[in-house]
């Protein structure tokens, strides 16, 4: 295959690729340039034969493994430039031993039991016998976020949504083939979903570039989906949110999300909980965080005022001297533990506010009271001079 370009480049990937991100820039291309969806393009076939060979090998762990050496391997030469030295002195002639390691690897047999008769996976029976069959895959799972008041989270809400997910056409109730007509044995390949071809003294197999490795082809395409045999169509469901969701919260509905392919699982839909902010609470985790103002007079001299919470106002007991910034706790009354009985706490944070403005009375008696105390607050702290 010398003078072709880097099967990372001919799938758009990286390198450092996972396998997944190889299957799907695959997938994207197979359909992109299928003949059945080009039939007036040569290049098209031509990109999908490319596009074939290259998920061929980068799909294989052991042959990218081997076509990371050196894609050289893959026409008979050498692993990055390299020479192989033969026992009897010659180069370019690989040790028996490495040759059959190299089939092995290629066409799933062992390094010893791999080689040129009858073994598994060389060229015997099994290396390029039967049909060849695609793998089930599972479906993709899809992601839908719902906003919700920051009310509702904490009571819990069931809500309805509509999702866009791949469905089998109606027309052609998912064959792909027009009405009155179906699919026929891929002329190409005749059923096997693959081919033999001849590199030197290789044989390898590939996905047959005219079926995709179905084994079979599509004439006469459905013209209401174009021969792919699926649509778009918007799915409704009712989904519990549950007391005490929160923002990010992940709601997973096994196997509602997109189809599997050749009778693979569907995947998952996730509902995310976007909750909106609360004017009167800051949530952390379960419990809940409120600010409280209090005069002067009441965080010095104590007393007991009412304060919001989620289920209606309550008594909170401000003890006496009760400083700017205390955090006093409500128990059980914050928010509901997700995935767990009971509630979360209500943490009152308190805010001293001290008078803007004062009459000569007033100004007059707070003198007589400082004068009275004779406190200094910042005697005795350190850097403070006396």
């Amino acid at each position: 295959m010398a003078g072709e370009r880097d099967y990372y480049e001919v799938l758009g990937v990286k390198k450092s690729a996972t396998q997944d991100e190889i299957k799907k820039a695959y997938r994207k291309l197979a359909r992109q340039y299928h003949p059945d969806a080009n039939p007036n393009d040569p290049k098209a076939e031509e990109k999908f034969k490319e596009v074939s060979s290259a998920y061929e090998t980068l799909s294989d762990t052991d042959k990218r493994k081997l076509y990371d050496t050196g894609p050289s391997v893959f026409s008979g030469g050498a692993p990055r430039g390299g020479q192989y030295q033969s026992r009897g002195g010659g180069q370019n002639t690989p040790p028996m031993g490495d040759w059959a390691d190299l089939f092995g690897n290629l066409f799933g047999g062992s390094g010893g039991g791999g080689g040129f008769g009858g073994g598994r996976g060389g060229f015997g029976q099994t290396g390029f016998g039967g049909r060849r069959q695609r793998a089930p895959e599972r479906g993709e799972d899809i992601n839908v976020s719902v906003g919700l008041s920051f009310d509702d989270a904490l009571k819990g809400v069931t809500t309805k949504i509509s999702v866009p997910q791949t469905v089998d056409c109606d027309v052609c109730r998912g064959t792909g083939a027009a009405p009155g007509t179906s699919a026929t044995t891929c002329p190409q390949c005749q059923g096997r979903g693959a081919v033999n071809v001849s590199q030197g003294i290789f044989a390898m197999t590939q996905p047959c570039p005219r079926c995709g490795s179905s084994g079979t082809v599509i004439e006469d395409p459905c013209k209401a989906c174009g021969g792919t045999g699926a649509s778009r169509a918007l799915k409704k469901f009712s989904v519990p949110l549950p007391a005490g969701v929160k923002d990010g919260t992940k709601i997973r509905l096994k196997g509602k999300g997109e189809p599997g392919q050749q009778g693979g699982p569907p995947g998952d839909l996730y509902v995310i909980a976007q909750v909106d902010e609360s004017p009167v609470f800051e949530r952390r985790g379960a419990d809940l965080v409120i600010e409280v103002p209090v005069t002067m007079a009441e965080a010095a001299l104590g007393a007991t005022i009412k304060v919001p919470t989620p289920d209606g106002s309550v008594g909170l007991k401000v003890p006496t001297g009760t400083q700017n910034g205390k955090m006093l706790k409500l128990k059980g009354k914050g928010a509901p533990r997700l995935g767990a009985s009971g509630k979360g706490d209500l943490l009152a944070r308190i805010k001293v506010l001290t008078p803007e403005k004062l009459n000569g009375d007033q100004k007059d008696l707070l003198k007589k009271f400082a004068e009275s105390r004779k406190e200094d607050p910042r005697a005795g702290r350190t850097g403070w001079s006396a």
